[in-house]
């Protein structure tokens, strides 16, 4: 070995351990934690829950740090401007993720090249949601009655692109079916809508239609999901029914770290994340706020990526939808 390859691989062993260093004294300063989320929207208020709890355990203060609007492109934008050090990450849901390349031609980031997966921090499964008086029993009557009236049954959702369509359009693809899709601005106008019967059936999160249907005036038929949720366990899971089998729509939102942060740096942080999300703290908020916790590591975490992207895909090439024609 000449004198040039000992130098190289001293200088590869001395970077290794100062990058182990590093991670272990991660942090020494604030954490920033960009999100699209609007101040006191579930997943905001899930995220402060974690930034606090992670505040404690590393010393140093986690700032969230909301840009909502534009289609996430505000945050995401801010983002790519991050250095590589753990120090700034972003908290985007799945459609930022997942979706937003299918549904737009031209997207200002790529979620491949741009994001480095950490840690999903939340799941969850949406409930097939009717009014109180609707006819419908099951996810099964509707289907039933769509493909009787073709093009007659209607579904809401909070907007163009939303979970709510993109759940209908699946549905829709799964079952050879043909509904119609009723925006909304809002999601108050939405399961108002629902509630009044103005609207057959939307998809929501407990967080969203649990007032109504605390208060009587909406009913969960299904959740859309392969197991029962361990907060309504009484609500079937869609798997439980031949004729809905396979209909799935979940939503996640995960903690992202800019490309080139040094792996131990981001292990260091998923470790800590993890086990924050087991604490008592949060256990307790997510069964408020009707989430789950996924408690995948950064390689499972990037593999569902990768199987959501692909699924909503074939769903949204098949409706053909574009965001930004």
């Amino acid at each position: 070995m000449n004198l040039y390859i000992r130098l190289a691989v001293l200088a590869g062993i001395f970077s290794m351990a100062a990058t182990a260093a590093n991670a272990q004294s991660f942090p020494t300063k604030p954490v920033r934690i960009l999100t699209p989320s609007s101040v006191g929207s579930g997943p905001d208020v899930a995220l402060r829950a974690i930034a606090e709890q992670l505040g404690r355990k590393w010393g140093q203060p986690v700032i969230v740090d909301n840009r909502p609007g534009g289609n996430g492109f505000v945050a995401t934008g801010l983002f790519k401007q991050a250095r590589p050090d753990g120090y700034e990450l972003i908290a985007p849901d799945s459609s930022h993720i997942a979706t937003h390349p299918h549904t737009f031609r031209k997207l200002p980031y790529d979620p491949r090249k741009d994001f480095e997966p950490i840690r999903p921090i939340l799941n969850t499964a949406f409930f097939v949601v009717v009014g109180a008086n609707s006819p419908y029993k099951t996810l099964g009557d509707i289907v039933r009655a769509a493909r009787e009236q073709p093009g007659r049954v209607t579904y809401g959702s909070w907007f163009v692109g939303s979970p709510g369509h993109l759940g209908g359009l699946r549905l829709q693809s799964l079952k050879g079916i043909e509904m119609l899709h009723v925006p909304f601005k809002d999601m108050g106008q939405l399961m108002a809508a629902v509630a009044a019967g103005e609207v057959g059936w939307t998809l929501g999160s407990d967080a969203s239609a649990g007032p109504l249907e605390k208060a009587g005036k909406l009913r969960y038929l299904a959740i859309a999901a392969p197991a029962r949720s361990p907060t309504h366990p009484q609500v079937p899971s869609v798997d439980e029914s031949p004729d809905t089998k396979g209909y799935d729509v979940q939503a996640w939102v995960g903690l992202f770290a800019p490309p080139g942060t040094p792996e131990a740096i981001k292990q260091r942080i998923s470790d800590d994340v993890a086990a924050v999300l087991k604490s008592p703290q949060i256990v307790e908020r997510y069964r408020l706020l009707g989430y789950e916790n996924p408690d995948l590591d950064p390689g499972q975490f990037a593999a569902r990526i990768q199987r959501d992207t692909d699924a909503w895909g074939a769903v949204i090439k098949q409706a053909g939808l574009r965001l930004d024609d």
